[in-house]
């Protein structure tokens, strides 16, 4: 998909009335003392009168499944909007919800397969393959035509991601404390918690089955050596300085399957 057919894709998205958001609120409600009148003038003017090109340049909306690298029950789900930067480079914000009161989980960068392969060994760890999550109906753009997503899928479908996660709102923290947590990609029927995705479908008012059915005749790329490194036991992960434990807080994802063979776990 060329950058002139992702606008293509979007601007027939808007003229279709489609819409992806608005049907999922935030994980958390944060501490804090309520906005004042004065902040609400100034959050007014500032939107009326500031510019912002880099907020403006994200024009697709993805919404998916993350987990954390070494912790493949650890799940939730991510609402990424992107902005293509050019044919080989996308970079996305990444929320826990999609409406006014979604709070900013982290951020996702994404590139081609030969862009992937050209990084250092030891850089490649941090990232994960997108086939499964194509294939499979996990990740969808919703409020776009069947049409394009279906191209911008295709565009996906070989692309790798490196994802860091800085507010943990799954685990119930009310504000972004400790490290960033890498974040990885489902690689596999039965990693995903079957819970998790139909409580987003039902959202959605979609079918992931159907989403899978629809993409058959997306090829199936062959993953590059390097990439989903947990599954052959090396999950890259940053040590807490806080001495927060990540994974005595996680409350297990309902209707999860087992750690995979060959996760290290």
């Amino acid at each position: 998909m060329t950058r002139d057919a992702w606008a293509a894709a979007v601007i027939a998205a808007v003229c279709a009335g489609g819409c992806g958001g608005g049907n999922t609120p935030s994980n958390v409600e944060s501490p804090g003392a309520k906005e004042k009148a004065a902040t609400r003038a100034l959050e007014s003017g500032a939107a009326l009168m500031q510019n912002k090109p880099p907020i403006e340049a994200l024009n697709a909306y993805l919404d998916g499944f993350h987990f954390y690298s070494g912790q493949p029950q650890a799940q939730m789900e991510a609402h990424h909007y992107c902005a293509i930067l050019n044919e080989e480079l996308i970079q996305c914000v990444i929320y826990d919800g999609n409406m006014k009161d979604a709070k900013l989980m982290g951020v996702e960068y994404i590139v081609s397969e030969r862009m992937f392969r050209e990084l250092p060994t030891a850089e490649k760890s941090l990232w994960h393959s997108h086939v499964h999550e194509v294939k499979s109906g996990q990740l969808i753009a919703p409020g776009i035509p069947q049409a394009a997503e279906h191209a911008l899928m295709q565009k996906l479908v070989g692309t790798y991601g490196k994802t860091w996660h800085t507010w943990h709102t799954d685990r119930q923290k009310e504000l972004p404390i400790g490290v960033p947590q890498l974040m990885m990609g489902f690689t596999a029927d039965g990693q995903a918690s079957t819970d998790l995705v139909a409580a987003r479908d039902k959202r959605f008012d979609i079918r992931s089955e159907d989403k899978r059915k629809s993409r058959d005749a997306i090829a199936a790329l062959p993953v590059a050596e390097g990439a989903d490194a947990w599954q052959a036991g090396k999950a890259v992960q940053l040590a807490d300085p806080t001495g927060i434990e990540h994974h005595e807080l996680q409350r297990p994802a309902v209707g999860a399957a087992p750690p995979p063979a060959g996760s290290g776990k």
